[in-house]
């Protein structure tokens, strides 16, 4: 099964860093010792990098595309992304700097959770997300950090 990983777009970034999806401006700052994990290209930042916090909810941009309704489901969490725009992902599979300590959360076609499965250290986050994609209830899966829940990225099935 093939698919395709998603980044933020880089349209919903501009948006973001004008007011954020709670409404507020976002918080700048330069990432000093880098590493934070940015959701426009997918990387680290490097040390150095100027970044930005805003307040993200990935599942309510996704119900406004499909028309799905997510209900309580509907969540708004922080990301970073770059504060200037990007050149966005290296490549379409899946990332390099997000593979430990992750956690696949299906979604229904309506926007509800349908599973999750928890990617151990040392993990192929690729078996897994074609494992739960393999579901045909499942129309698309939100990757996640453990320690804090963070969004990192969508991955849908390829069309």
């Amino acid at each position: 099964m093939e698919y395709e990983i998603r980044a933020i777009d880089p349209v919903i970034v501009r948006e973001l860093l004008r007011a954020d999806d709670a409404g507020r401006a976002p918080v700048f700052s330069v990432d000093e010792e880098g590493g934070a994990p940015l959701r426009c290209c997918l990387r680290k930042a490097a040390a150095g990098d100027r970044i930005a916090l805003v307040s993200y909810a990935p599942l309510r941009r996704w119900a406004a595309e499909t028309g799905a309704h997510p209900g309580p489901y509907d969540e708004l969490g922080p990301i970073f992304v770059h504060a200037e725009p990007c050149a966005g992902p290296d490549s379409a599979g899946w990332p390099a700097a997000h593979t430990a300590h992750r956690v696949l959360r299906a979604y229904t076609s309506e926007g509800r959770i349908h599973g999750g499965r928890l990617l151990p250290e040392g993990a192929d986050p690729q078996v897994a997300l074609k494992e739960v994609l393999s579901d045909p209830e499942v129309a698309m899966v939100h990757v996640r950090a453990v320690e804090y829940g963070c969004y990192h990225f969508a991955a849908h099935r390829a069309t």
